[in-house]
């Protein structure tokens, strides 16, 4: 399990969902690699900074910070013997971005994607990419002022044609954050992508 942490945040943060995530995983290891660049707001890290939030930047920031995750699940994968298909991907804001710009692109696909309170970039660009189609959790609180609810929507919208199997799930009034029943979902999820291999 690989979780990416949200801008302004570190992987000390993000690594407190595994013990909710974990329990049903009894087998499973949880990584969370702080990002490659101190934040620009002066705490945490961020993946690549935001000065600007148009889609075309969005999406170069993220392409920009894959290779450092890239290059970090090549050498895990190597470490511990496993595979892409033994690799789900949790993300947080940022953490999502990437994790669905990096997911839906490795060679192989992975066993699934959690994104929490995020947005999917460059999504004009997968229709013509060579991508893989793993399953896509996407959770949201309806009352997120930092990533609005509907970045998930549109995510999910561009995310079906291209024959990714997306479940969607809106905590009403929830803001930026993890609740409960997405940390509930989220187990679920991944008990089910990786049935069979814990």
């Amino acid at each position: 399990m690989l979780l990416l942490h949200g801008y302004g945040s570190d992987g000390a943060d993000l690594i407190a969902l595994a013990p909710h995530l974990g329990p049903q995983l009894p087998d499973a290891l949880f990584l969370a690699p702080n990002a490659p660049q101190r934040c620009d707001a002066g705490f945490g890290y961020q993946w690549w900074p935001l000065h600007t939030f148009s889609d075309a930047a969005l999406a170069a920031g993220a392409a920009s910070a894959a290779g450092a995750i890239d290059a970090f699940i090549d050498r895990k994968l190597e470490q511990y013997g496993l595979t892409e298909s033994d690799l789900a991907l949790v993300g947080f804001s940022q953490g999502t971005m990437m994790a669905l710009h990096v997911g839906l692109r490795r060679p192989r696909p992975v066993a699934g994607i959690v994104g929490y309170s995020g947005a999917l970039t460059g999504a004009e660009e997968l229709a013509g990419a060579a991508i893989t189609t793993p399953p896509v959790l996407l959770i949201h609180g309806s009352a997120d002022m930092v990533v609005p609810v509907s970045a998930l929507h549109e995510a999910e919208r561009a995310l079906k044609p291209l024959g990714v199997e997306v479940t969607t799930h809106v905590s009403p009034g929830l803001g930026h954050s993890v609740d409960e029943t997405g940390l509930r979902l989220g187990a679920a999820f991944l008990v089910r992508v990786l049935a069979g291999r814990h």
